[in-house]
């Protein structure tokens, strides 16, 4: 009985595959891999060019949590020098492995500081769009740069 469950898990397993070459095609144009100690490597639902972008961009800000599996970026909290009674949050989602301008969303969140403590505050639609922007131009700077651009 266990040899007919394992077959059957192996079975299902070698299913969920795929022999799609348009796989291979974006994994070598962009999306992120892990090489493995035996040569071979995952290629991951994330945009390189994306992903390295969006830290570079958001480099500023202290990190909080970065995900490559998932495509999610957290920073923490951030206070600039000159607005220390406001502070920022920003979260990155990364939604495709190609490189596109609906392959990404930026999360802004800002408090405010009174005395009773840190409270929301409304934040500047413009705000998310701006570093979106900045993220995707970064994006194409670095594909550019390695030559996957020509």
């Amino acid at each position: 009985m266990r040899i007919a469950a394992a077959l059957l898990a192996t079975l299902l397993l070698a299913s969920c595959g795929t022999d799609d070459p348009a796989d291979v095609d974006e994994t070598s144009s962009g999306s992120t891999a892990i090489t493995s100690s035996s040569g071979g490597h995952i290629a991951l639902g994330v945009n390189s060019y994306l992903w390295h972008a969006s830290l570079d961009t958001l480099s500023f800000m202290p990190l909080h949590s970065a995900d490559p599996f998932g495509g999610t970026i957290i920073t923490d909290w951030y206070s600039a020098p000159s607005a220390p009674s406001e502070r920022m949050r920003v979260t990155v989602y990364i939604l495709d492995r190609r490189l596109r301008a609906d392959g990404l969303k930026v999360t802004v969140f800002r408090q405010s500081q009174t005395p009773q403590g840190w409270v929301d505050a409304a934040v500047n639609p413009e705000t998310a769009v701006k570093l979106e922007d900045a993220i995707l131009t970064r994006a194409r700077e670095l594909r550019l740069a390695s030559g996957a651009g020509s």
